[in-house]
């Protein structure tokens, strides 16, 4: 019966498996790596598939969007007009020229957001640039200040 038991206990696994890295450090199996500009096969084919199709496929989204179809509304909206990140925005800024002038820029920053010029991240955005032009500023009048000081001492 004890013969059974052990005829029947897994085999010994004689090949020591691999565990953890596989190559040595700044080794690798593809030493030059994916070529720059390569392309991926599936992108390929699927571009191959759609080559000379794309405009007729836009106009059958556009007409499915016009019909009411939400799905081809949202792709239209996704694809054909994407969000934009940023905006221009044009409204008045006084000239900043050194630090005591940033209270009258970030006064004017505030009054176009009130005004509905700006939305709130805007200005925030524009006021973090504002605060660090005026550390730009500010670290130009220290250098300007060290150069002079440096200078009379040498006299």
């Amino acid at each position: 019966m004890e013969d059974i038991k052990t005829s029947l206990a897994p085999a010994e696994d004689t090949a020591k498996k691999q565990r953890g890295r596989p190559f040595e450090p700044g080794k690798s199996g593809n030493p030059n790596g994916r070529p720059k500009g390569s392309r991926n096969k599936t992108t390929l084919a699927i571009e191959a598939l759609l080559e000379g199709e794309s405009e007729a496929i836009t106009r059958k989204l556009l007409e499915m969007a016009k019909e009411g179809d939400m799905t081809a509304v949202r792709l239209c909206l996704e694809r054909l007009l994407p969000p934009r990140r940023d905006r221009l925005v044009a409204f008045d800024l006084p000239q900043i020229e050194c630090a005591a002038d940033a209270a009258n820029a970030s006064s004017a920053v505030v009054a176009a957001c009130a005004e509905g010029d700006l939305t709130p991240s805007e200005a925030a955005q524009v006021i973090d640039l504002i605060a660090r032009h005026v550390r730009v500023l500010e670290v130009v009048e220290i250098e300007a200040r060290v150069s002079a000081l440096e200078k009379e001492r040498k006299l």
